[in-house]
């Protein structure tokens, strides 16, 4: 089984549990408009791997990340590789390589999404906005689709780690907050809830690809506020889940 990879980043500390080695596969399809990976959208643009190519290179690395640590596949979106992180994963498994799902929950059919998740330890979910419109106009996506994603993984008892970028005058609001509470509320498969600086270091990117980054006019996050941010969160997701 062979896929198209974008990258490695051999000794990774914020993509799950523990020092990972993060595979990075090519191809998505959303178009964020924070997007810092717009080099991953064209999947025919990456390098050949099989699987076992895959695994024997994370397996180097296995010293350094032991028990606690392991392999996470991301993108681009890796979902529309299903079949082929199905086999890197039943590997990794089989080698005793905790594995970790990195995804917006878009791309797969449901043929090929059940025996990916019954290979995955943990799953890191993308929740890119909080509204419907928000989610069409701002990323492509559905935000139904992520939300019956997570569902699924809740029905698997996956553990789930919820990620999401905070954008000044997009999703830095109380009102954001308040609605993705309310979507985590009764998910008891959510183990943790993450926020994300923007950042414009892709840029660079963006330029050498002669594609307009559509946010160059807006700041960046402070890791102050992004702090601040998700101690309120956490605030409200309690408050929320005692009323459940």
């Amino acid at each position: 089984m062979n896929g198209f990879v974008h990258s490695f980043e051999s000794l990774g500390t914020l993509d799950g549990p523990g020092v990972r080695c993060v595979v990075f596969l090519q191809g998505c399809p959303l178009r964020c408009v924070y997007c810092h990976n717009p080099d991953t959208w064209d999947k025919t643009k990456g390098t050949v791997f099989s699987a076992e190519e895959v695994v024997r290179r994370v397996s180097r690395y296995r010293a350094y990340f032991g028990e606690s640590g392991g392999i996470t596949v991301s993108g681009g979106e890796p979902l529309l590789q299903a079949e082929f992180v199905t086999k890197i994963f039943r590997l990794c498994r089989e080698a005793g390589i905790h594995t970790v799902l990195d995804t917006s929950g878009h791309g797969a059919n449901a043929a090929n999404l059940m025996p990916l998740l019954q290979e995955t330890d943990m799953v890191l979910l993308d929740v890119k906005m909080t509204t419907e419109q928000d989610y069409a106009e701002k990323t492509g996506g559905s935000l139904r689709q992520a939300m019956d994603f997570l569902s699924l993984l809740e029905r698997q008892r996956i553990p789930v780690w919820i990620r999401q970028v905070v954008v000044p005058g997009i999703t830095d609001s109380q009102e954001n907050l308040f609605r993705l509470a309310d979507l985590l509320a009764d998910k008891e498969c959510v183990q943790k809830v993450e926020f994300l600086p923007f950042r414009k270091l892709c840029k660079e990117k963006y330029d050498q690809l002669q594609i307009p980054f559509p946010l160059d006019r807006v700041p960046e996050t402070t890791d102050a506020f992004c702090e601040e941010y998700s101690n309120r969160f956490y605030e409200l997701w309690a408050s929320k889940k005692k009323k459940r």
